[in-house]
C-alpha cells in the first residue's frame, strides 16, 4: 500500500513529525484531545485497530503485556484485560517508577475492564512494579507519531518509549524475543529513512491499522539498554528511577557516565521548536487559537515581551483587590494567562510555560461565576478548554485548581453563565462526570478568586484602591 504522504529527502524526524501531525488535522482524522501536534495522536478508528492485536499469534500466546498510557491505545488496554492476561502500563512521564500492575477487581464484568483500561483506572486499579521485581513482558504495545513498514518508528519526540524499552532491557524484562506492536492511523505510515534511526531508537515489529495487519520484519536491532551518554543530569533529576537504575548497573560495574545533552535534546525536541514555530503561525486564525491555545511555541515566543509589559503596569492577581497597583509576585501559587478569556492556573514546568504572566485586556467590572468540580486528576488544563470550546462554553477567564479537582469559569453576565451551565450538564472527562453550579460565591455577589473589596463594583472613587477607577471615571466624564 502506498503511503498517503511522501517525505521528503533529507527531512529529518521533526520534519515527518510535523507533517503527520499537519495532516491529521487538516484532514480532521483525529478525535479529543486536539490538536494532534506534541501528541501520540488519538487517531479516529483506534478502536478497530486495537481490535486487532487479538488476531495476533505472538499474543494469544503471551502472558504479561505491557501497553503504553495514551489514550489512543485505551482499547489495547482493554482488549488485553479482556484476554486475562496480566497488563502492565508505564507511569506517565516515568515520574514515580518504570510501571504499574493493572489489578481489576475480582470477577470484573467487562464493563469494569473497561473502566480499569482508561486513564483514571490505570491509577485506581494499579500497584507499582518495582525494579528488583522479576518480570518477563512477551509483549509491548506502544504509541507512535509515524512508522515506516520497515519498522521504523518515530514518537513524539521525548524519548520515553525508547527510555523504557531500554530500562526494561537494564532489568530484565525484555529481550530479543518480546514482540513490539504499534497501533496507528494508516496515514501514519510512512517511508522513514533508516539512516534516522540511533542506537536507542525502538523499532516494531507489528503495526496495527484500521485496515490492516503489517508485519515489519524488521532488521534493525532493538536497544540494549540505557544509553547513559544520551542522557544528563537534570533529565535524572526528572526521572528519579533512572538514579536508582544508574546506581544499580554502577554497582555492576557498568559504564554510566552521562552525557552533555539530553535524549530528548539530541533528538531534535529543543533545537527544531523554532522550526516548528513558521508551520503553527498559520493555525493562529483558527478558533482554537483565538480562544486561548497557549501552545509552548507562542508562549515561549512571546515571554520576554510579556514579562516587560508586566513591570510596567499590574498584572491580575488571583486574589488582587483592583487598581491595587501591584504586580504577580514569584512564589504565589498561580500565574495568569488571558487568550480571548483569561485562565490563572498553577506554578508548572518549563515545559507548560511556566513563569509568565501576560496580561492583554481588562475582565468587566462584574461577572458571573460557574464552579465546575470533580475534575479528575491527571487531566491538562488544555484538554479541559477544548471541551469547553467543543461545547461553546468558553468563559472570560478560567481559574484552574487541578490539585483541588476543581476550576471556576466566569461569564460576562447571568444569561451567558445559565447558557454554560446547561451545556455542562452532561461533561464527562476521562471517564469522569464533572458538576456544574453556579460558585456560591455569587450569593455574595462577588465572584470566585475575588477579594472582600471587590464585592462592591460601583465602589467608590474614596477606596483605597482607588486610583485606577478614579482614572476611569475622569475619562468617562471627559467623555460626558
Amino acid at each position: 500500500m502506498e503511503p498517503v504522504m511522501k517525505i521528503n529527502p533529507g527531512a529529518s524526524k521533526w520534519d515527518i513529525r510535523q507533517k503527520v501531525w499537519d495532516y491529521i488535522e487538516e484532514k480532521n482524522l483525529a478525535n479529543f484531545p486536539r490538536p494532534v501536534h506534541n501528541r501520540i495522536p488519538h487517531f479516529k478508528g483506534a478502536i478497530p485497530a486495537c481490535n486487532r492485536l487479538a488476531e495476533l499469534q505472538e499474543f494469544k500466546s503471551s502472558q504479561i503485556v505491557k501497553v503504553n498510557p495514551d489514550k489512543p491505545q485505551q482499547q489495547a488496554r482493554f482488549v488485553t484485560l479482556e484476554a486475562r492476561k496480566t497488563l502492565l502500563v508505564p507511569t506517565p512521564r516515568l515520574r514515580t517508577g518504570l510501571f504499574n500492575k493493572i489489578t481489576p477487581p475480582q470477577g470484573a464484568s467487562k464493563e469494569q475492564l473497561r473502566i480499569c483500561s482508561s486513564s483514571q483506572g490505570v491509577k485506581d486499579f494499579s500497584v507499582p512494579v518495582d525494579l528488583d521485581a522479576k518480570v518477563k513482558v512477551d509483549l509491548m504495545v506502544v504509541g507512535s507519531v509515524a512508522v515506516s513498514e520497515k519498522g521504523c518508528r518515530i514518537g513524539k519526540g521525548e524519548g520515553f518509549a525508547d527510555m523504557e524499552y531500554g530500562m526494561m532491557v537494564s532489568m530484565g524484562a525484555v529481550n530479543e524475543s518480546t514482540v513490539v506492536v504499534t497501533v496507528v492511523h494508516d496515514c501514519q505510515v510512512v517511508d522513514i529513512p533508516e539512516e534516522l534511526m540511533g542506537s536507542h531508537d525502538l523499532t516494531v515489529d507489528y503495526i496495527l491499522t484500521p485496515t490492516r495487519v503489517i508485519k515489519t520484519n524488521c532488521q534493525l536491532p532493538k536497544p540494549q539498554g540505557i544509553i547513559w551518554t544520551k542522557l544528563d543530569t537534570e533529565k535524572l533529576e526528572r526521572i528519579p528511577i533512572l538514579k536508582k537504575l544508574r546506581a544499580l548497573e554502577e554497582q555492576a560495574g557498568k559504564d554510566v557516565t552521562l552525557g552533555a545533552a539530553s535524549l530528548a535534546a539530541e533528538s531534535g525536541l529543543q533545537s527544531d521548536q523554532q522550526k516548528r514555530q513558521p508551520r503553527r503561525r498559520p493555525r493562529r486564525n483558527t478558533q482554537q487559537d483565538a480562544e486561548g491555545e497557549f501552545s509552548q511555541e507562542s508562549r515561549q515566543e512571546k515571554k520576554v515581551e510579556a514579562e516587560q509589559k508586566a513591570r510596567q503596569r499590574p498584572a491580575r492577581m488571583r486574589k488582587d483587590s483592583r487598581g491595587d497597583g501591584k504586580g504577580d509576585k514569584e512564589g504565589e501559587t498561580g500565574k495568569t494567562v488571558k487568550g480571548k478569556y483569561r485562565e490563572t492556573v498553577k506554578e508548572q514546568g518549563p515545559e507548560e510555560g511556566g513563569d509568565e504572566v501576560v496580561t492583554r485586556r481588562k475582565l468587566p467590572l462584574s461577572v458571573t461565576t460557574v464552579y465546575l468540580g470533580g475534575i479528575p486528576a491527571g487531566l491538562r488544563v488544555s484538554e479541559l478548554k477544548t471541551a469547553l470550546r467543543e461545547r461553546k462554553a468558553a468563559p472570560l477567564r478560567l481559574t484552574w485548581q487541578g490539585a483541588q479537582h476543581r476550576a471556576f469559569l466566569d461569564y460576562s453576565d447571568p444569561q451567558a453563565a445559565d447558557t454554560a451551565l446547561e451545556a455542562l450538564q452532561d461533561l464527562c472527562l476521562n471517564g469522569h462526570s464533572l458538576q456544574a453550579e453556579l460558585a456560591k460565591s455569587q450569593r455574595g455577589g462577588k465572584r470566585s478568586g475575588q477579594s472582600n473589596r471587590r464585592q462592591k463594583p460601583a465602589a467608590a472613587p474614596k477606596s483605597k484602591t482607588a486610583p485606577p477607577e478614579t482614572k476611569s471615571d475622569t475619562t468617562k466624564k471627559t467623555e460626558q
